[in-house]
């Protein structure tokens, strides 16, 4: 546990005016791309990491999360004013959200949004900050056999949460390890699946391979859309002379306090199991709200509940991934994995030890998480309406710009034409993911988790000199076995009766 002087001193780090003006920075960032349909949050992600090579790594992460964070506010915004979720997170807010701007009160759907929003992912950082690092000292008695069940366990629920298909999701993650194990063997020492190739002796780079796999896919994915179909949503206007829209009061937030504080708990809870994300916290959340109304007739009619609801659910969800990321290091979701790439490339490696050997930096960003949100507040009351007018961006200038800045990233990470090859292969490749239902988050987790698997794989070989049947002394690490395939016999058949497309985003 990082003592007094560690905690002040890192949240003392936070508060410093490049800290402030890059958080400011991150949250409008994150907020305006929120706002666009057709970009999403984690394109932002991708493009952004790469622009914090050359920062300070408590700058860097305090900019990305603050990107986060302020992109679940943002996506609100399309959700109201044209019923298109600019994230798929926000989508349960369309509900209620349109139906109330189209009734003559867009702003205050929007106020709405933003304040529960701030509200759901305060009190999750709080949760965060609390049992991080508890959670971490537990996870340092872990030997390297618990560790490796643990991920195992990680790989099952993921694969088993995500996608229309647990055997697809497995694939994915497979796929993953195999790009995973391209460079040196950590064991022996030698090249594997380097073709001779100098480039592929480190490894594939991350960053580009996130850029291409999130951002560049995605932009494949809405020029096909937009050549299909073309949208005719036409933005409600937030007119200012509409004295029944001016805002939301204390009393109006409050009379809705116990259905946002339940909407908190179910983000938090969701947000720390790895897999689910903040799309299905945000309906079930909304689900749960209207079963439990007595007038469960007005929901999708402009009730302010099914926005705090779904607002405080999905923005919950933001700080609670971070939980089983920095204690386990294992990510969440593809936001959470784009943060450990983030962390990776600042020469931090998230897991037990993070809190042990990197405490002031942790508290650091934890003090930068709690600014971020009042930033969040801040920027958008200031920015609302603003943003609004970023719904009208046309397609032609939006995806162009994007491609520029993904092949700028992919470049600068590189150095070199090497990052845009990587970068564009697997753009193709992210494409037909989707397009045939491998689960993109199962294989960039997979990619992720794969070398510390690697490393406590071997370490449990060596410990148990090759004899599986050692595992029967650590009992641990059977429960987490057991688990893992109780979540292959309960998921898997469900994945099969369910044939949903899996969310971009989540």
């Amino acid at each position: 546990m990082p003592d007094f002087a560690t905690i002040i001193g890192g949240l003392t780090d936070a508060i410093t005016l490049t800290n402030l003006l890059y958080i400011i920075l991150g949250v409008a960032v994150g907020q305006i791309v929120g706002a666009i349909p057709g970009m999403t949050l984690l394109m932002a992600l991708a493009i952004a990491i790469p622009l914090t090579y050359t920062l300070d790594t408590l700058t860097a992460l305090a900019f990305l999360i603050s990107v986060n964070k302020g992109g679940t506010v943002g996506g609100a915004i399309p959700a109201i004013l044209i019923n298109t979720p600019g994230t798929p997170e926000s989508a349960a807010t369309a509900l209620d959200g349109h139906p109330m701007a189209k009734n003559g009160k867009p702003m205050k759907a929007m106020k709405y949004a933003l304040y529960y929003s701030v509200f759901g992912d305060l009190s999750s950082d709080i949760v965060l900050i609390t049992i991080s690092a508890p959670l971490a000292l537990v996870a340092l008695r872990m030997g390297p056999i618990e560790i490796t069940a643990l991920m195992i366990l990680a790989f099952t629920v993921i694969t088993g949460l995500v996608g229309s298909s647990m055997v697809k999701g497995l694939m994915a993650a497979a796929l993953g390890f195999l790009f995973a194990s391209v460079g040196i063997d950590p064991a022996m020492g030698t090249p594997r699946f380097t073709f001779g190739m100098l480039d592929l002796y480190d490894g594939l780079p991350l960053t580009a391979m996130s850029i291409g796999l999130l951002a560049v896919s995605e932009i494949f994915r809405q020029i096909a859309a937009t050549t299909r179909a073309t949208s005719t949503a036409t933005p409600i206007r937030v007119r200012s002379d509409n004295p029944e829209d001016k805002g939301v009061t204390l009393s109006e937030l409050l009379a809705n306090k116990y259905v946002a504080i339940r909407a908190w708990a179910i983000g938090t809870v969701i947000g720390a199991i790895p897999g689910l994300g903040s799309a299905t916290a945000g309906f079930l959340s909304y689900s749960v709200t209207k079963q439990q109304a007595r007038d469960p007739e007005s929901f999708g009619k402009g009730d302010p509940r099914g926005i705090a609801a779904s607002e405080a659910a999905n923005s919950a969800v933001v700080g609670a991934n971070l939980i089983p990321l920095l204690t386990l290091g294992i990510p969440g979701n593809i936001a959470a994995a784009l943060l450990v790439s983030a962390f990776i490339i600042h020469g931090v490696q998230p897991g037990p030890l993070l809190f042990e050997e990197q405490g002031r930096l942790i508290y650091g960003l934890f003090g930068a998480m709690l600014i971020a949100n009042f930033c969040n507040l801040g920027v958008g009351q200031i920015g609302m309406r603003i943003w609004s007018l970023a719904i009208a961006a046309p397609n032609s200038v939006v995806y162009p710009t994007a491609l520029l800045l993904c092949t700028t990233g992919a470049y600068v990470t590189t150095g070199g034409m090497f990052g845009i090859y990587i970068m564009l292969a697997f753009g193709v490749m992210g494409y037909f993911m989707q397009q045939f239902g491998f689960s993109v988050v199962a294989f960039i987790i997979g990619y992720v988790l794969t070398p510390e698997l690697e490393s406590k794989l071997v370490q449990s070989i060596l410990i148990s000199r090759g004899d599986p049947w050692v595992v029967v002394q650590h009992p641990i690490a059977l429960v987490l076995l057991a688990l893992s395939v109780l979540s292959i016999i309960y998921l898997g058949p469900r994945k099969r009766k369910n044939k949903d497309p899996e969310p971009v985003e989540d």
